[in-house]
């Protein structure tokens, strides 16, 4: 239990630190760096995973009420982008292994999971079925989203001046009670519905599923109120943070620091990507790179929320990257192997 008040505490203090020195996205960027810096220090601290699931089921609501049938006929139009997506991560895959392997002596099990950019946790799976260090990992993956969420906001306010400060939703107060019943509705059920069915990244595609449809038949009006936002925000900060818990010097050494590393690759392949696909004119570039870049579904989500992104294109991207990533990962990794 006192881990759990800790990290709570931690967080509240990082939100309050954020905003008093008027930083981006204090609700999310300030769990993250106080929960990080207080798990290096070695304070106890956990997540509670069942509220952050809950909490992510918000954003899936978020996403959903903002479909249309413009929105989605706009989608259409995305396949040159989409196809470069499974171009991108096996670039990511082949890169990240040879990253891993040679550089920082990982087995093959451990360097392969760790260089795809998929959901935490189906990564850990999949990477401790197949004999990898999973606490490895962990640690690498958290990295790779803290270091991506942290970095994006300031890229997108330095070069497309972009307003982080903006309110992601309307006050509560403002939002019919059956309007906010409903949404309720739809993120439990919706995560409930597709957790049953056996779909990856049910917490946030089943409410976004359920959300659409209610939206696109004009039942559901407004997306989450900002309250709700925020919260999703401190929570998810929060559970990124405190994957550090416990972490030794040895770990920083070594994984943290080979994370990091990776990082770097990660952000060059990027900016690859998002060049070649702006000078071909085939997308916005504040969305490309949004939808681009490997960082976690929800922590993404809640940047092109909160900056007015263009979400049925960061969404399908991030949607397509995630299902290349769990369907292929187990089928790749063993011509991976025979070629090692």
């Amino acid at each position: 239990m006192m881990p759990r008040l800790y990290a709570f505490a931690v967080a509240g203090v990082g939100v309050f630190a954020f905003k008093s020195m008027h930083l981006p996205l204090p609700w999310l960027l300030g769990p993250i760096f106080a929960c990080l810096i207080a798990s290096m220090a070695g304070v106890p601290m956990r997540g509670i995973k069942p509220v952050n699931e809950a909490m992510r089921t918000i954003l899936g609501v978020a996403v959903g009420a903002t479909f249309t049938t413009t929105l989605l006929g706009s989608m259409v139009g995305m396949w040159p982008t989409l196809l470069m997506i499974p171009v991108m991560t096996g670039c990511i895959g082949v890169v990240g292994v040879l990253y891993f392997q040679r550089l920082w002596g990982f087995d093959f099990a451990t360097s392969y999971y760790s260089s795809m950019p998929g959901g935490l946790q189906d990564m850990l799976v999949f990477g401790e079925e197949a004999g990898g260090d999973v606490r490895a990992l962990s640690l690498i993956h958290a990295t790779r989203v803290m270091v991506i969420v942290v970095v994006l906001p300031f890229l997108l306010t330095w070069i497309w001046d972009a307003d982080l400060s903006t309110p992601p939703g309307s006050p509560a107060s403002t939002i019919a009670p059956a309007q906010l019943a409903l949404m309720v509705f739809c993120g439990f059920a919706g995560w409930q519905i597709a957790k049953r069915a056996g779909m990856f990244g049910a917490t946030i595609l089943g409410p976004l599923l359920l959300a659409a449809a209610f939206a696109l038949t004009g039942i559901l009006h407004h997306r989450p109120p900002a309250e709700a936002i925020w919260a999703a925000q401190f929570f998810i900060g929060m559970s990124v943070g405190t994957k550090y818990a416990g972490v030794t010097m040895a770990e920083v050494r070594r994984d943290v620091t080979a994370g990091l590393g990776f990082c770097v690759i990660l952000l060059v392949l990027t900016v690859l990507f998002v060049e070649a696909i702006h000078l071909a004119n085939l997308a916005p570039p504040m969305e490309t790179i949004l939808a681009f870049a490997p960082g976690g579904q929800a922590e993404l989500t809640v940047i092109a929320l909160i900056v007015g992104a263009d979400m049925a294109f960061v969404v399908a991207h991030h949607v397509l990257r995630i299902f290349v990533v769990i369907l292929g990962a187990p089928l790749f990794v063993r011509l991976f192997n025979a070629d090692t």
